[in-house]
C-alpha cells in the first residue's frame, strides 16, 4: 500500500468490518505500508544539529565524510625502539640510542644507524620504518634520559608495529552513512575525526491513546468486570526506549465522538497517532467508528498475535491502530513500527537478529507468521515462554526474545533453527 491520499476515505460502512474475499496482508506488505505512511515525515525541517554529547541514540541525517585520515600520521603501536630496518642485519645489531619520541611530539628525523625510544601512539620519525617492542631489546628497558647508551635489537620486517596514516579511514572516505544509529562507537569515531556537532533526525512525537470503558489506570480500585491498563505503560515504555517523544492521554471511552474530539485536541502538535484497542471486527470497535470519513483502513495481517491493524490518516496526521491485547500491541510495535523507524530515521537501533535452536517443539498456524515469546539461552537455544495467547503478560515479562515462525510452517521440532530478535 502506498501512503494514503489526503482526504480519501479508505473504508466505508460496506467493508469496514472486513471482506472475506480479501486475503490477509503479509507482514512484509504491512511493514512497507507503515514505511509509506511515515515517508512524508522525512523532511529537511525535521533535522537538528546537536553537540556529540547530545546526539546519543539519534539517527544521522546526512552522510559524513572523514575530514582527515585516521590515524592522521604514522604512529607506534607499541612502546619500543623506532628503527630503519636496513640498519639491522638478520642476526640483529647493536645501535646507539637516539633522543626519545614521546606521544604528542613531532620528532626529528631518525639518523641512520640509530634507534629512537618511542612511546605508544607517538609519531614515527622520518627515516624509521618499524618499531621493535622494548621487551625484545637487550637490555629490555629504556635508558635514562640524556644517558649515552646502545641497545641490541633483533632483525625486524618493515612496517612492524607501525600504524600507517589512514589505515583506519582515509580523508574523504564516507565515515558514517545517513540513517546510522549513533551509539558510543559512532560518536567516538566522529570525535576522533574532530567533528564536534552532528545533524540528526528529530524524534517523532507520538500521541498514544488507550481505548476501552473496561480499562482502569493502575493504582486505582478495580471494579468488577474491569481490567488495568497495561497497554499504556507497555507501549509508552517501548516507544520511549526507542527514542520517541510520547504524549499519552487519559483512557479514551468507547464513544466515537469523544475519541474524535480527543484526537483532534492533539492532532496539531504530534507527528503520529497510535491507538490500542478498538480495531477488530466486533460491534463496538470505537477506533473503527471514530475513523469514519477519514483516510484510514482496517485490515487483517497474517500474523499471530497482532492480526487486526489500522493504518491511514486522521486529519492529515499519520495513524496506526494496534490491537488491544497487551502482547498483540507490543508485537505490533516491534514488527511494524520499530523496524521502520530504524531504517528510515536511523533510530532506534535495529533489534539484533540471531539464529537459535528450539529447546522444544511448537505448532503454528500454517498461513500466519507467528511471533512467540522466548528466553535465549547461553548455549544458543531458545526456550518458549508461555503459550501463543496474546494476553500472557507474565510470559512476556519473563522473555528476552521474540521467536519468529514464518508463514508456511505449521510445526517445528526441538533442535530446529528459528530466527530470534533479542529484546
Amino acid at each position: 500500500m502506498t501512503a494514503p491520499t489526503e482526504g480519501r476515505t479508505m473504508h466505508s460502512p460496506q467493508h469496514q468490518h472486513g471482506d472475506a474475499r480479501h486475503q490477509p496482508r503479509s507482514v512484509a506488505t504491512h511493514r512497507a505500508a507503515v514505511a509509506d505512511l511515515l515517508a512524508p515525515l522525512l523532511t529537511a525541517d525535521r533535522v537538528e544539529t546537536l553537540a556529540l554529547r547530545d546526539a546519543l541514540g539519534k539517527g544521522l541525517a546526512h552522510d559524513i565524510a572523514a575530514p582527515l585520515s585516521l590515524p592522521p600520521f604514522a604512529n607506534s603501536q607499541m612502546d619500543g625502539f623506532a628503527i630503519n630496518t636496513a640498519d639491522v642485519s638478520d642476526g640483529g645489531a647493536e645501535l646507539p640510542v637516539a633522543d626519545p619520541v614521546p606521544a604528542g611530539a613531532v620528532p626529528a628525523a631518525l639518523a641512520r644507524g640509530t634507534a629512537a625510544p618511542i612511546m605508544t601512539g607517538a609519531m614515527i620519525p622520518a627515516g624509521a620504518d618499524a618499531v621493535v617492542p622494548v621487551e625484545r631489546a637487550v637490555p629490555d628497558r629504556f635508558p635514562a634520559p640524556g644517558a649515552e647508551s646502545t641497545v641490541w635489537l633483533p632483525a625486524t620486517a618493515a612496517g612492524t608495529f607501525v600504524r600507517s596514516a589512514g589505515s583506519d579511514i582515509a580523508a574523504g572516505e564516507r565515515a558514517l552513512a545517513a540513517g546510522t544509529f549513533l551509539g558510543p562507537a559512532q560518536l567516538g569515531l566522529l570525535a576522533a575525526l574532530g567533528v564536534g556537532e552532528v545533524a540528526v533526525r528529530r524524534p517523532l512525537t507520538v500521541l498514544l491513546v488507550t481505548t476501552g470503558d473496561e480499562v482502569v489506570e493502575p493504582g486505582q480500585p478495580l471494579p468488577a468486570g474491569k481490567i488495568y491498563n497495561s497497554n499504556g505503560t507497555l507501549l509508552e515504555s517501548a516507544m520511549r526506549q526507542a527514542g520517541l517523544d510520547v504524549v499519552r492521554t487519559a483512557i479514551a471511552s468507547d464513544r466515537p465522538d469523544e475519541l474524535r474530539a480527543l484526537l483532534r485536541s492533539h492532532a496539531g502538535s504530534v507527528d503520529l497517532i497510535v491507538t490500542t484497542g478498538g480495531v477488530s471486527k466486533g460491534a463496538y470497535e470505537v477506533v473503527r467508528q471514530a475513523m469514519e470519513g477519514q483516510a484510514a483502513e482496517f485490515i487483517h495481517v497474517a500474523m499471530q498475535p497482532g492480526g487486526p491493524q489500522g493504518i491511514g490518516m486522521f486529519d492529515d496526521v499519520p495513524f496506526l491502530g494496534f490491537p488491544g491485547n497487551p502482547v498483540s500491541c507490543l508485537v505490533s510495535f516491534e514488527i511494524f513500527l520499530r523496524p521502520v523507524l530504524s531504517v528510515m530515521f536511523g533510530a532506534p537501533a535495529p533489534r539484533t537478529a540471531v539464529r537459535a535452536r528450539l529447546a522444544h517443539g511448537l505448532t503454528s498456524p500454517e498461513h500466519k507468521h507467528q511471533v512467540r515469546r522466548g528466553s535465549f539461552q547461553p548455549d544458543g537455544t531458545v526456550r518458549l515462554e508461555g503459550g501463543d495467547s496474546s494476553h500472557l503478560m507474565h510470559a512476556l515479562a519473563g522473555s528476552n526474545a521474540l521467536v519468529h515462525v514464518p508463514a508456511g510452517v505449521s510445526a517445528l521440532a526441538g533442535g530446529d533453527e528459528v530466527e530470534v530478535w533479542m529484546l
